[in-house]
């Protein structure tokens, strides 16, 4: 099939569900009015509660939700061919996700800007708030210790990345005070725009950031992994305190029109290899994986567990519920902040498909660094070159061997960072179709990636201040409810989990990403229950949320018990086992709790919420 029919196709699919279901979802079913007063406006307080314009809260709430999530799940799931995973992210998207994804914001704006969890407890029983709070703290401490893994990867694999991450912070405050004192927001963003992709050329040519040759060789502990953990993990204590106005909505916006131009990029890239017979996607990757290794999952359910954030993720719920209600100008914009942006994502989701396939068919490419002075003078020097491979047999390079180049090394020893360069390479592949140098393509590819990821550690942070005082106050510990106290604690227990909790430092994150997918996908799971409640209440229909629910229920439930009882018990991996016995057990009782309720709530209005803790 034709890579460029596929995501046409694709396109096409967004955007005739975005205007018939979308809009069905957002004025039927949720009944979005501009009637009521918003929170940001109820309760704003200039540091999370700020009215904004819907295109700003658009590009903060797609940067958040999008991350790496929909291009390391792909990435990985591409393993068992790449229709599965194709029908996946577009059906999900538009029947689960996006219905997720609003149902979230609508649940928050209609609840003074509380979180899902806060939610939960007045539409449920106030254990399920409790329950759910405890869900979330266990999901974005491992959310925090894998994004921050992912970044520390990319610049360890592409220090050419490293400069333009950094400088996108300032740039971003500085056009955070111009917008706060009055002046416009989109010329000094595409300023900013252009300065990143300045900061992209002289990464790529002139000064990579290599931490390797000033690091003790002989050290376990002060790796490169571990170095930039570290300060990105300092960064996201300071972002995620900062009122939003100042640097996370001008940088987010950044962000998304630095998407804008990749996916512009992307495309074109793909139609001119595609039409050329460059990429050629039934020739570069198999429709469906006829090959996987003895120790490979089942493809159900595993495929719905390793594609999260590109179809539905429950991290998502806490990105409407936990920033983007606190922001929201009008009640209209929700289905475009919501629902557009799950589906904008879905499309992200497709063309990391169609990359880690077609791109890759392209030809693999290789990588050498050199040291050119000594001392301080000292410098990197990168050489890329495209191997002389092309088609399926480039594919089999990144998806049939393991971290040490070994062939057929198994599901168990998937490289992370293997999935990630095949991404990043094989966008690079599409982007040299229009002309541009392979190592500019890699540094532009690298640069999205990581400025993703950090949107997403630093978001979580604060999202994480919010858990972490929501329960503090639960449990009568007003001190720990504290902005700084809380945000303290979440970045200690993400650096000690990241750092510590591994076989070696700094592979945390390895070590709890089996459990990241499925407790991701519970987390939505429940957040739809909550929904469905919500609905049940004001005597809507329920099988749109109800369906998707389900899903969102089972197939993750049915992953961790698999993998609790054929693979980290029998293992004796005493960390995922007591994380997969916790997760699966909480998820049962708030299931409990939400039944509980569900022969009584039909019609019945929930107490009216209170302000939101945080």
């Amino acid at each position: 099939m034709s890579t460029l029919l596929v995501a046409v196709l694709s396109m096409v699919g967004f955007v005739v569900a975005y205007n018939t279901y979308g809009r069905w979802l957002a004025k039927r079913l949720f009944g979005l009015t501009d009637d009521a007063t918003m929170p940001s406006e109820e309760c704003r307080d200039d540091v999370d509660f700020v009215p904004t314009r819907k295109s700003i809260v658009f590009g903060h709430h797609f940067t958040s939700i999008a991350g790496t999530g929909p291009i390391v799940g792909p990435a990985l799931a591409v393993f068992w061919g790449w229709l599965p995973a194709l029908l996946w992210v577009v059906f999900g998207s538009i029947l689960i996700g996006g219905v997720h994804d609003l149902a979230a914001l609508v649940i928050s704006i209609r609840n003074k800007g509380q979180t899902i969890g806060q939610a939960a407890g007045r539409l449920i029983s106030p254990r399920a708030k409790v329950l759910f709070l405890i869900v979330l703290a266990l999901a974005l401490s491992i959310v925090l210790a894998v994004f921050g893994l992912v970044i520390a990867s990319i610049f360890a694999i592409y220090p050419e990345s490293v400069l333009s991450v950094w400088i996108a912070m300032p740039i971003a405050v500085v056009i955070g005070l111009r917008y706060r004192s009055g002046g416009g927001l989109v010329i000094p963003s595409l300023v900013g725009l252009a300065a990143l992709y300045v900061a992209v050329y002289l990464g790529a040519y002139h000064l990579p950031v290599d931490l390797t040759p000033y690091l003790p060789a002989d050290s376990l502990l002060w790796t490169p992994t571990v170095v930039w953990t570290i300060a990105l993990l300092i960064y996201a204590f300071i972002a995620s305190v900062l009122p939003v106005w100042l640097l996370l909505q001008p940088r987010d916006y950044i962000n998304s029109l630095q998407l804008f131009v990749a996916l512009a990029l992307l495309l074109a890239g793909l139609g001119i290899a595609s039409m050329t017979g460059q990429a050629q996607l039934s020739d570069s990757a198999p429709m469906i994986a006829s090959e996987v290794p003895a120790d490979a999952p089942s493809m159900f359910p595993f495929l719905f567990i390793t594609i999260a954030c590109g179809a539905c993720s429950g991290f998502h719920c806490l990105v409407s519920s936990g920033t983007t209600s606190k922001q929201l100008e009008k009640a209209s914009d929700a289905q475009a902040v919501g629902y557009g942006s799950m589906l904008l994502e879905g499309m992200l989701a497709v063309l990391v498909i169609l990359a880690c396939s077609a791109g890759v068919g392209m030809g693999p490419l290789n990588r050498s660094v050199t040291m050119v002075g000594e001392g301080a003078a000292a410098r990197s020097v990168v050489n890329i070159e495209r191997a002389d491979v092309s088609g399926n047999q480039a594919w089999r390079e990144y998806y049939r061997t393991g971290a040490d180049g070994e062939p057929d090394a198994g599901w168990k020893k998937q490289n992370l960072a293997k999935k990630l360069r095949a991404f990043v390479d094989g966008g690079a592949n599409f982007l040299s179709a229009l002309g541009l140098p392979l190592r500019m393509a890699i540094a532009i590819m690298a640069v999205l990636v990581a400025c993703f990821a950090a949107t997403t550690l630093d978001t979580a942070t604060r999202l994480q201040r919010y858990v972490i005082s929501e329960l503090a106050l639960s449990a009568g510990a007003k001190p720990l409810a504290n902005k700084y106290v809380a945000t303290a604690i979440a970045v200690g227990i993400g650096l000690a989990i990241a750092v510590f909790a591994g076989d070696s430092p700094g592979k945390g994150g390895l070590v709890l990403w089996p459990l990241f997918g499925a407790t991701n996908q519970l987390l939505a799971g429940l957040a739809l229950m909550v929904a469905l409640i919500f609905l049940a209440r004001r005597s809507k229909p329920l099988a749109s949320v109800m369906i998707p629910m389900f899903v969102m229920l089972l197939m993750p439930a049915w992953a961790i018990t698999y993998d609790l009882f054929f693979n980290w018990l029998p293992s004796g991996n005493v960390v995922l086992t007591t994380f997969g016995f916790s997760i699966l057990g909480l998820q049962i009782w708030m299931a409990i709790e939400g039944l509980m309720v569900w022969g009584r709530c039909r019609g019945v209005l929930e107490q009216p919420a209170e302000t939101a803790a945080g």
